[in-house]
């Protein structure tokens, strides 16, 4: 049965200590060598060339995003499978472009990341509940048609609030009142609104407003 070599990279003792003892429990799965830092990681997954790497995204002298990215650049056929505390939406798009085929939270149990590594070497992606979620989030937000703009986006919203009482008749007095302003504010406003509409008139700025659905 071929086996499926392991690099871990990560520089925290007791997670590389949980992961070798899991490893050595799955007759599949074959630990081939052990990072602790990111540059450390790049040398060795370019001279081991394990099927995947267990990526920590925090490590010291360079972090797993750039030897992420250095790994999968060199060597395409290596999946990068990371694993880490961090779960915010930056670090996993950056892990994502990046080159990463999976996310795992280092909360996730043995047997999600025993799968998960199964899957990423067979070409799948896979994310935890948590990070899919975000995902799905993310995606539904962009596929979510953006708010309808208001008519006469040149217009301010008290000039088309004023441009909405010019359509339904009312005189700059009546406008003034309602509104509570000065009459000489709201004659103001309707000359910014004829130039902005490039209207001759108030039959015109009236005509306007009722096609785009102002006044009604």
């Amino acid at each position: 049965m071929d086996r499926i070599t392991i690099l871990i990279a990560d520089d925290s003792a007791p997670f590389r200590d949980g992961m070798r003892a899991m490893l050595r429990r799955e007759a599949d799965l074959a630990l081939v060598g052990e990072a602790t830092t990111g540059p450390e990681a790049v040398r060795m997954a370019a001279s081991l060339q394990p099927d995947v790497v267990l990526m920590d995204l925090h490590m010291p002298a360079g972090n797993g995003i750039d030897a992420t990215r250095k790994i999968v650049a060199q060597a395409p056929h290596i999946r990068v499978l990371v694993l880490t505390m961090f779960e915010d939406d930056d670090s996993v798009f950056a892990a994502l472009q990046a080159g990463a085929r999976g996310y795992l939270l280092k909360g996730a149990d043995k047997a999600e990341i025993v799968r998960a590594i199964r899957a990423v070497h067979s070409g799948e992606a896979i994310f935890g509940p948590a990070i899919a979620q975000r995902l799905m989030g993310y995606f539904t937000a962009l596929r979510r048609p953006a708010s309808a703009q208001p008519p006469f986006p040149e217009l301010t919203d008290r000039e088309r609030e004023i441009l909405s009482l010019i359509a339904r008749g009312r005189t700059n007095q009546e406008i003034a009142d309602e509104l509570v302003v000065s009459l000489k504010t709201v004659r103001n406003h309707v000359s910014n609104i004829f130039a902005k509409l490039q209207v001759a008139d108030r039959a015109q700025a009236m005509d306007a407003a009722r096609r785009a659905g102002l006044g009604t």
